[in-house]
This record gives C-alpha cells, sequence and structure tokens, in this order.
C-alpha cells in the first residue's frame, strides 16, 4: 500500500519540476523580450541620425517629435522608454500633459490618480481616473514617472517637461 506522504511528495516533485520548466521557459522569453526591445531601440535611434543627417538637426527632432506622437500600429499611442537626454517633448500630447501635471506636483510628494483626472481636465469619475492611472502606470513602466507609494505618482527626472509654448 502507497503512504499518503509518499503521494503527497511524488506530487510535490512534480510541481517543482513544472515550476523549474515554467521559470526556464519565463526566463527565455525575457530574453527574446529584451533583445527585440534593444532591436527596436537601435532602429529608432537609426531612423532619428539618418533624418538628422539627411535634414538637419532642427528637422529632424520636430519629425521625431511627430512621429514619436502618432498612433502605433493598432491606434496606441507610442510612448518611448526613456533614456538619458530625451526629452518630454518625444511623448504623445497627452503624456506631456500628465508630465506637465506631475511635474507640478512632484513638490507636494507626488499626485493620486484622481488629482491627475481633475488637473487635466477629466470629470472625475471611475472610468475616467482608471484611464488616466493607465497611463500614469506607462510612464512609469517606461521610465517616465515612479510610483514609490501605491497610486501616488512622480516625475522620475526633474524638469523633463517644457515649458507651455517651447
Amino acid at each position: 500500500m502507497v503512504s499518503v506522504l509518499g503521494l503527497l511528495e511524488a506530487k510535490e516533485t512534480a510541481a517543482r519540476e513544472v515550476i523549474e520548466r515554467l521559470r526556464e521557459e519565463a526566463d527565455r522569453l525575457l530574453a527574446e523580450l529584451g533583445e527585440a526591445e534593444a532591436g527596436l531601440e537601435r532602429l529608432v535611434i537609426a531612423r532619428e541620425t539618418v533624418a538628422e543627417v539627411l535634414n538637419g538637426p532642427a528637422v529632424a527632432a520636430r519629425e521625431a517629435v511627430a512621429k514619436e506622437a502618432d498612433a502605433g500600429p493598432a491606434g496606441v499611442m507610442v510612448v518611448p522608454r526613456h533614456r538619458e537626454g530625451l526629452s518630454a517633448r518625444v511623448l504623445p500630447e497627452e503624456y506631456q500633459r500628465v508630465m506637465a501635471v506631475l511635474e507640478a506636483g512632484a513638490a507636494g510628494g507626488g499626485v493620486r490618480a484622481r488629482d491627475l483626472t481633475v488637473a487635466l481636465g477629466r470629470e472625475a469619475v471611475p472610468a475616467k481616473i482608471e484611464c488616466v492611472r493607465s497611463m500614469a502606470k506607462r510612464l512609469v513602466a517606461r521610465g517616465w514617472a515612479v510610483e514609490e507609494t501605491p497610486g501616488v505618482f512622480t516625475p522620475a527626472v526633474a524638469s523633463v517637461v517644457p515649458a507651455a509654448g517651447a
């Protein structure tokens, strides 16, 4: 007769093997994702460099801002990862507005999604608050903002938003 403890140990061993296999697969996928993101980053830099060489720095900067602000393949706004020397002007206009509010609220310890929604001139209803929270979380994920306290957002770097009219 098989003992209950023996059966449990066998199931535990099988579960550990599944977990290990899934971890290996997740590591492989994360490595693949990292390579794909690095490839995209190189392509963006190459496009910007070619545009700058062909058109001069001022034209290339305007084109980069316009292209980054456009909707992506499925109508999704492109929010590039923040990197050294990258201005918030490359963000879509609505994300620039979010960053401006975060910058203004940074001295007060950050901005909550509800307050951010109101500051953007939107009605403070759950659907609109969640939309703005999603935008703030996307900025966090891409390195533009931080969420040190759950639900409270601040800019990741100081003075990333140009003055109005600039």
